[in-house]
């Protein structure tokens, strides 16, 4: 008798670390489309552009890390047609992704802390990371533009900015 429950809780013991990772893939979908919608849905006249799907990825050990690539605004395009944009279209450009930023970065935040209360299957010591890279025309005035915004902490810090007098700073941001 001691013995089959000897087995029966090694058992229990080896199924029970299998169980998180499906929950947290499970909640991370979930998530996926929750971004998905936030981005498309931010501003109805001037969305971002989504391209692709967000993706996540739970890292044992590590934590949850939620990746997307997104054109900041929907803009002219070189066609056949029109081989070329003029420098004014192009500096137009420019000034209204870098108007855009804020508003992304801003967003972003929101969703780290947004994605560590739904992300319950992740221990509060992992980190919770969002990654948006940017899409770039070739043409493009890249000046003052990143290609890539990453934003991560501990899951714990991230609830904790829920709380009255959390603060920022533990988000940790890094522009490439």
């Amino acid at each position: 008798m001691r013995t089959a429950l000897g087995c029966w809780l090694a058992v229990l013991a080896l199924a029970a670390p299998a169980e998180r990772p499906r929950l947290v893939r499970e909640s991370l979908a979930a998530l996926e489309r929750i971004f998905d919608s936030r981005i498309e849905r931010q501003n109805i006249e001037d969305p971002f552009l989504l391209l692709g799907t967000t993706r996540g990825v739970y890292l044992e050990g590590y934590g949850a890390v939620l990746t997307a690539e997104l054109n900041l605004v929907s803009g002219p395009a070189v066609t056949p047609f029109r081989p070329a944009l003029t420098k004014e279209e192009i500096a137009r450009l420019h000034a209204r992704k870098l108007q855009r930023l804020p508003l992304l970065r801003r967003m972003m935040r929101e969703m780290l802390v947004d994605a560590a209360s739904s992300l319950e299957a992740v221990p509060p010591n992992e980190q919770v990371v969002l990654a948006v890279s940017l899409f770039y025309y070739s043409w493009e005035d890249r000046t003052g533009l990143p290609g890539q915004i990453l934003m991560q902490a501990q899951r714990q810090q991230l609830l904790a900015l829920r709380q009255p007098g959390g603060t920022e700073s533990v988000i940790v941001v890094k522009e490439y």
